[in-house]
């Protein structure tokens, strides 16, 4: 799933590909992606794109007086073209969910891969319009998200701070990928409650969400949004890891499994050597 750091570098890319630009066209190709009918998709045609924001992980691009609005999901990207095929594609044939094109011949395209289709396009007059966007917490690259700002969202939580930093109603823009990076640089288990926190350690795991995505965001500032992705997962020092070994101390990376999403974690560096106990093979060996 495209998070913060990676939805920031699509917003400098169509920042830099896309504004001033006029649209001439929005195909919608998949039956679900399209989650708003007024404003229609034709209100666009014909206008200037404006500058890209980004709102968590949506993207939110002014297309004249209104805001073409998008949510990547899980399995989502975002594919520019210089020059779009002449012939239009045909709907429900492939990845594609929805194609931009531009009066000067380019444009993009967003696809999705898999069976579960979650890609959400809106139009919108205000990004605040959307719920998804409306409900968000503070961004934490935001200027005056400092440490008390953030211990201030932790505190009374009673829930394991994996899950915390992974709600966007609490902070918005990080996910599974980067919850784990974040606590293996902290040395934190994501079973721990975020209520349970010395002062000490909110200082060490507010840097590690300051370093992790700056960083991150460093690494994809000026890469291509074909390869994005890739970038991405070469930074990774944990999650999507298990089985290899710890860069930090050698030992293994492991794995715990949920029904749709897993986590990975270094025990020495987190968990005092204790593995923790993977619910899913739990349950299958009752």
């Amino acid at each position: 799933m495209p998070e913060l750091p990676e939805v920031e570098a699509l917003r400098e890319y169509l920042d830099e590909h896309l504004t001033g630009r006029v649209v001439e066209r929005v195909l919608p190709l998949a039956v679900s992606v399209l989650k708003t009918y007024d404003p229609p998709l034709t209100a666009l045609e014909g206008q200037p794109a404006g500058t890209t924001a980004r709102y968590g992980k949506f993207l939110a691009v002014p297309v004249g007086e209104l805001h073409l609005v998008t949510h990547l999901a899980r399995a989502g990207w975002l594919r520019w073209q210089d020059a779009l095929p002449a012939q239009p594609p045909r709907p429900g044939k492939g990845p594609l969910a929805l194609r931009v094109s531009l009066v000067d011949g380019g444009g993009f395209d967003l696809t999705e891969a898999g069976t579960q289709k979650r890609l959400a396009v809106y139009v919108v007059h205000d990004p605040q319009e959307v719920p998804g966007i409306a409900g968000l917490g503070p961004d934490p690259l935001a200027e005056g998200f400092d440490r008390d700002a953030f211990a201030a969202l932790l505190a009374g939580e009673r829930r394991q701070i994996k899950g915390v930093l992974r709600d966007q109603s609490v902070i918005a823009g990080i996910g599974n990928a980067y919850s784990d990076e974040i606590l293996h640089a902290a040395r934190v288990s994501p079973f721990k409650l975020a209520a349970s926190f010395t002062e000490e350690q909110l200082t060490q795991l507010y840097d590690a969400v300051q370093g992790t995505l700056r960083d991150a965001v460093g690494r994809a500032h000026g890469v291509a949004a074909g390869k994005l992705k890739a970038e991405k997962k070469s930074g990774l020092r944990v999650h999507g890891r298990a089985g290899e070994a710890c860069p930090v101390c050698g030992d293994t990376v492991r794995s715990v499994s949920f029904a749709d999403s897993s986590l990975q974690y270094c025990p020495t560096c987190q968990t005092g050597g204790k593995p923790l106990a993977d619910r899913r093979l739990s349950r299958l060996l009752k």
